[in-house]
């Protein structure tokens, strides 16, 4: 495919319906589609037609890549899709309402902030807001209630 049709078939990508995706996905891969979401359907598509037009990666990279993941966690791919806590990412915004007034709690990478300033975990922050001790976790509704 010619580079210069990349962009118009991207742009096509946008509008075209779930069937005519899962058309090009047969052409683009040989095989069937799979069944998840049209967003998945629509980036994978995406990305074929931008490998086909401008080149992969190198078999170079492609090796280090394994070899890395392989490092990583022995090659169990399973391993390579989970987590490794299950802390919210940085970022993420908590929000609490409790007794009316409502509370927001910001994720940073190695603490969380609340009212303009650091704590180091959500049972902290929960037992500023309440008075009594919280397992932080549940005041923001991260676990349910008695689950370990």
């Amino acid at each position: 495919m010619p580079p210069t049709q990349v962009l118009s078939r991207l742009t096509a990508l946008q509008a075209a319906p779930t069937a005519t995706l899962k058309q090009q996905w047969r052409e683009l891969f040989g095989k069937e589609p799979p069944p998840w979401n049209r967003a998945y359907i629509q980036s994978r598509l995406a990305y074929r037609i931008q490998e086909l037009a401008y080149g992969g990666l190198k078999p170079e990279t492609v090796d280090r890549l394994v070899a890395l993941g392989e490092q990583l966690d022995g090659g169990n791919v399973v391993l390579r899709r989970i987590r490794a806590d299950s802390r919210p990412l940085a970022g993420t915004r908590l929000i609490r309402e409790w007794q009316g007034v409502q509370h927001v709690v910001t994720v940073r990478v190695n603490d969380f902030e609340f009212e303009g300033r650091p704590y180091q975990s959500l049972s902290a922050i929960a037992r500023h807001i309440t008075g009594t001790r919280w397992n932080g976790w549940t005041f923001f509704g991260l676990r349910a209630r008695g689950e370990a």
